[in-house]
């Protein structure tokens, strides 16, 4: 027997998000948990499940538990909670862990992110696709042969005390001066954690921050927008409430929480390359401070600013270049021992967090650091913002192939190549300087643009160049 819904068409590479209803439903969802403990051997042991705003995710969270229940893993359920929080309780508890989100997408996705214990991830490639092929075989084979010889227990537990508590140990932001902030939380679960984190819902002591909230209601239909800051269309609020309230900077999280985006005293977006050159160096201080000859590297992927490998080597750190994706990003977290690693999407990662990637904690070092001086972020940001950067670009196009082929014979005698992710190309004009990024996407027929160059005029010829290689009929 063949069950109707196949799991590959919507496991993805870090992580499982599917349309609900038609493609992740109960059934679905508990046979990935009984997968998952299968996968993990964690028979006899406890998993981690936690779960986001979403209509969908409490239902999917407890059939998740069933199917982990009924291959013999006791189930501690986290109930609501952020990505960044889910992964806190299973580095610090040391388990696996589910957490049911689709993150940014609208209302009509959902989704699975895993964890091994220790918050470490699992790509397709490192658990997620043998996850994915045992749960279609129980899927095929009848969820009634899932029963094991033991039925797990089931638990509960808060912490998201402890989770408050354990990032403001990280970065102290008591001694700061006093800052208005305000906060859009998208109707995402940003809404429960920015109160307990930077205010005082978790017990903790009141900080010298006024924060202005907007969208703190946990509401997974999204009423007012999507909780995706990556689309400037979603910053718009936030901008417009900074400049209202005469805020000194905004903060924009995305649905799950674990991603967050700066705005400017002006409404200005805050580069993700920006925020990561300005944690980079809080963090080699703070390591320098007690180990001044230690080896520190600093992750970056190859989409960020220049201005981010340039601001590591200045501070004596070596800066190590990946590619992009989260799961990849904190295996070579682990592998490297890299104190601190930031992405252009504004995921960033973090050694004291167990190598996963917390939006909040780099929220509070950019606090931090900004709120020990006096001038307007627009100006302390500038220092860190020196070129032109295009962002991303997305093209349609019929053949992929063939868009790759022009570009390379088109810049063949002008630049060096390397096809880390992608195609990167890089050259010299004069004292100009230019590099572009080419990825084909995983599952549509899109390029994907990134290009910067030390002066707007040649990032503009730069950009047009491309594209019109990309687009050429």
């Amino acid at each position: 027997m063949t069950h109707p819904v196949r799991l590959a068409d919507f496991v993805k590479s870090y992580d499982i998000r599917g349309l609900v209803g038609s493609q992740l439903t109960e059934e679905v969802v508990a046979a990935v948990g009984a997968a998952f403990v299968d996968e993990l051997g964690a028979s006899g042991s406890s998993v981690l499940v936690g779960h986001d705003m979403r209509d969908s995710s409490p239902a999917f969270a407890a059939a998740f538990a069933r199917g982990a229940q009924a291959r013999g893993a006791d189930v501690v359920s986290l109930g609501l909670c952020s990505t960044d929080e889910s992964y806190y309780a299973s580095g610090a508890l040391e388990l696996p862990a589910a957490m049911f989100t689709a993150s940014h997408n609208p209302a009509t996705y959902n989704g699975i992110k895993l964890s091994r214990a220790g918050a470490q991830a699992i790509s397709i490639d490192t658990g997620l696709g043998a996850v994915r092929d045992r749960a279609q075989v129980y899927l095929d084979e009848g969820l009634s042969e899932l029963e094991g010889d033991r039925i797990g227990a089931a638990a509960t537990r808060d912490v998201l005390p402890d989770y408050a508590a354990y990032l403001r140990s990280l970065v102290d932001l008591s001694g700061i001066r006093p800052l208005k902030v305000v906060v859009d939380a998208g109707n995402g679960m940003g809404g429960l954690t920015v109160p307990a984190v930077l205010g005082t819902a978790a017990g903790l002591p009141e900080l010298p921050l006024e924060i202005v909230p907007l969208y703190f209601e946990l509401d997974g239909s999204f009423p007012n927008h999507e909780a995706n800051p990556l689309d400037p269309a979603n910053l718009v609020d936030l901008q417009a409430a900074v400049v209202e309230h005469g805020a000194d900077l905004g903060l924009a999280f995305d649905g799950d929480a674990d991603r967050c985006f700066v705005v400017d005293e002006r409404g200005e977006p805050v580069t993700p390359s920006t925020v990561t050159a300005i944690v980079a160096l809080r963090e080699i201080a703070r390591i320098r401070r007690t180990e001044p000859d230690a080896d520190i590297a600093i992750i970056h992927n190859l989409l960020v600013s220049r201005a981010v490998p340039e601001t590591i080597e200045e501070a004596g750190a070596t800066p190590i270049r990946t590619r992009v994706g989260h799961s990849l990003i904190k295996d070579r977290m682990r592998e490297t021992g890299a104190l601190f690693g930031g992405e252009h999407s504004a995921h960033y990662y973090f050694r004291d967090f167990w190598g996963a990637d917390n939006g909040m904690l780099a929220a509070m070092h950019v606090l931090a650091e900004f709120g020990a001086q006096e001038r307007p972020l627009s100006a302390f940001a500038e220092r860190f913002d020196p070129y032109t950067q295009s962002g991303e670009i997305n093209s349609t196009v019929d053949d992929v192939p063939a868009a790759y082929a022009r570009i390379v014979e088109s810049f063949a005698h002008e630049g060096e190549f390397d096809e880390l992710d992608g195609l990167t190309v890089s050259g010299q004009d004069g004292q100009d300087w230019w590099w572009f990024t080419v990825r084909p996407s995983n599952t549509e027929p899109y390029l994907r643009l990134n290009a910067e160059a030390r002066t707007a005029a040649t990032l503009e010829r730069l950009r047009d160049r491309v594209l019109g290689l990309i687009r050429e009929h």
